[in-house]
This record gives C-alpha cells, structure tokens and sequence, in this order.
C-alpha cells in the first residue's frame, strides 16, 4: 500500500506541474485519497471527515493569523510610503553607482522580507527599487533577482515563517527561530556574492534600452512623499520584540501594525486607514491562507497510523543516515523543490516533512533544517512562486532567467542549512 501511496503523490505532483489542479485543490485531494488508501474509516476517530478535513483544515490556524498581520503591515508599509521612503532614500546614496544601489535594495528587500513574503515583498521592494536599479545600469535580471535575493535574506527573520514551522513541524518556535538564524549568514553572504559577481560579469546597460521598466508611472506611494524618519523603524519593531525582547509571534505583528500607523497617521484618520489597510490585507492573504489550510488537511492524512505503518518501510529504506550521504543526497535533490516539485515545502514536501517525523526517520528538528533550507531555494528560483513571476514580469525579463542566474548562489544557502543540519542533528 505504500507504494500505491507514492503513486498517488507523484501523480499529485504532476497535476501541479502541468497546472490541471491548483496546488491547494491538488494538496486536498491528495489528502483524501491517502486517508482512504491508508484504510481511515468515513467518520470517528482517525478517520477522512472528523480527522483529516475537520481537525486537518484548522491545524495551521496561528500560522494563518500571523500571515494576516504580515499582510496588513504590508500594506500598510506600502500605504504610508514606508517602504517607498525606505529605497528612495537608499537610492539617493547610491547615486550613479550600479553595485552600490543594488546592495541597497537588496537591504530594503530584506528589511520588507522579515515582514511579509511572496509577491507583497517583491511589490514592496521592486516597484521603486526595480527602475532605479535599471536606471543606473544594473542589467534587468539582476535587478529582478537582487529583490529576490534580497527577500531570501529577511525570510530567516519572518515571524509568520516561523509560526510555520512551529505549527507543521510540532516545535517549539524557540526551536525554529534558532536554526532559522543560523541560515541568515548564508542567505547574506550568497545575496551580497550574487549582487557583487552579477553586476562585475554582466556590466552595465543603458536605461534608455529599457522601455518596458523606464515607461512605467510613478507609484502612488512616491507621489505621496516621504514618510518621517521614525516611521521607518515600523518593519524592525516586530523583529526587535519577537528575537531580542521574546515577546510573542502575533504580539509582535500587531505592535509592527500599531507603530507604523501612530507614527504616519493623523488621529482622525486612523479608524480609516486602520480597515482600508486589513481588508486589503486580506485580499494578498488570500492565497496563502488557502495553502495553508491545505496543508494541514494534507499533514493530518499522512499522520494517520494507516499511512505511517505503509509509508514507513518505503522511506527507511531510501532515506540516508550517515550525515555526509544526508547532505550529499538533499543536496541533490535541491531542484525538486522547483516547480511545485515535491520537496516544495509549500506543497506535497509538507506532507514528505510529516512523513518524515511520523515515521521517526529523521528528528524534527533535522526535518526542520531540511525544509527551511529548500526553502530558501523555493523563494528565490522557482519560476511559478508569485514573488519570482512579478518581479521578472516587472523588469521586464521571464522568470525563467531569474531562475538561471540565481539558482546557483541559492544552491550554495541549500548546502550550509543542510550541513548545519547534518553536523548538529543527526
């Protein structure tokens, strides 16, 4: 049975691939099809209705609150012209100087990372950041993958990330918080290489040359002005409490939400500004919200005792234990995170990760080292993630060119979580 199981998942991956099913539809039906292959009854315990949908959907609730609260500061970053101030003024230092400008996006779009992801980021970022970049020279697809590689650097630091991982993992956010910081320095040190090698090999082009970035109008948040100084600290105010100060995930989302809109909004226009900007950011939560729900239909399938007696031959038999083969094989395996692939974390890999644990293979924590590193692959390179797709779409280049030229530097960030991961766990 266990090998009708992975049949079953390869055939999910496919329809992903081939775009028949959207990945949140696919992720369910996949979750029912094992729950009924692994023996689950109808109804009652352990079974496909009580168990997998009923306690399944609900199971990343806490994640899905605090992608929420991203989204509002999100939005509201954009609103009030914090993020808008933030490359301006970047922009301003750099001057006519390519590589200087470009490592100044970079720093804003991971300062925007640690506090939402996906495409808001890469908008966050990009729609300011992108046309200057161009403007002074740096070519389109490095200037696309700069944002990108720029976000890869504050993922480490997201708390709705973090919240994730916890949740889906069953850790402590303590837990994942610590070896998400130990992948920081590899994420800057690869995103500062790309930034650097990119802009000496390509060299310059000419703005002129670029019509499809030059052309566009200036964004609603540059016409509306600077934001005051203070008001720029609003995406570190989470990070500071939530990693310096321990206060918890969703506190610190809602004193981010609270800062950036004392410190940028008349009194009177609070109450506005305060429902304009949620609603909004239930509109770029939405998606997400749906993956997530997915998810954990998807992880309470594969924890169901049928499936964990059938899967847990098959996946002792292909997994490594020596740590330099755990390394060597995953290392490997990195382009199977691409494409919705199935160690996508946003994805069926959820699923492999809760196999993983189930059948006790690996630690949880070891789980977690593999996930987190393929997903600082995922969140730069692969050519379907929304944030990879709009900000190639924008500099006007296609996703897969983005994927080319920053899939090796993110390889190299896959490999340093992988052997923490190795040397510490396992």
């Amino acid at each position: 049975m266990g090998v009708v199981i992975l049949l079953v998942m390869a055939a999910g991956v496919a329809a992903m691939l081939t775009r028949k099913l959207p990945t949140a539809f696919a992720l369910v039906l996949l979750a029912v099809v094992i729950a009924f292959l692994s023996g689950a009854p109808l109804t009652g315990e352990n079974s496909v209705l009580d168990t997998v949908l009923q306690e399944g959907a609900p199971a990343l609730a806490a994640t899905m609150v605090a992608i929420i609260l991203g989204s509002w500061l999100g939005k509201l970053l954009d609103e009030t012209g914090i993020a808008g101030t933030l490359v301006r003024k970047i922009v301003e230092f750099g001057g006519d100087r390519p590589t200087v400008v470009a490592l100044g996006v970079l720093a804003v779009s991971a300062l925007v990372g640690t506090v939402t992801g996906s495409a808001p980021a890469a908008m966050l970022a990009g729609i300011i950041g992108i046309p200057a970049m161009v403007a002074v020279g740096v070519p389109k697809v490095t200037a696309a993958g700069t944002v990108l590689m720029g976000i890869a650097v504050g993922v480490p630091f997201e708390l709705p990330v973090w919240q994730f991982f916890s949740t889906a993992l069953d850790l402590p956010v303590d837990t994942v918080r610590g070896f998400m910081v130990k992948l920081f320095p590899f994420a800057l040190v690869a995103a500062v290489a790309y930034v650097v090698i990119e802009n000496r090999r390509r060299g310059t082009e000419h703005a002129w040359s670029l019509g499809s970035v030059s052309a566009r109008p200036a964004p609603r948040r540059e016409r509306l002005g600077d934001a005051p100084w203070y008001a720029l600290l609003a995406p570190v105010v989470p990070l500071v409490l939530a990693l310096g100060l321990d206060v918890a995930i969703i506190p610190s989302m809602l004193a981010g939400v609270l800062y950036a809109l004392v410190t940028t909004t008349r009194p009177g226009e609070m109450n506005k500004r305060l429902l304009r900007t949620l609603y909004g950011g239930f509109e770029v939560a939405a998606p997400p919200l749906a993956l997530f729900v997915a998810i954990g239909i998807l992880l309470a399938a594969v924890k169901l005792p049928g499936a964990v007696d059938a899967l847990e031959p098959l996946m002792k038999a292909v997994s490594p234990q020596n740590p330099v083969l755990f390394v060597l094989v995953f290392t490997l395996l990195v382009p199977l995170c691409l494409y919705r692939g199935p160690l996508n974390v946003f994805g069926l890999g959820a699923g492999i990760a809760g196999v993983l644990i189930a059948t006790g293979i690996y630690p949880a924590v070891a789980v977690l080292g593999m996930a987190t590193s393929y997903n600082q692959v995922f969140g730069v390179a692969d050519p379907t993630s929304t944030q990879t797709v709009w900000a190639a779409q924008y500099a006007g280049v296609g996703p897969q060119q983005v994927m080319v030229r920053t899939l090796p530097y993110v390889w190299l960030v896959a490999l340093g979580g992988l052997c923490v991961t190795a040397a510490q766990y396992l």
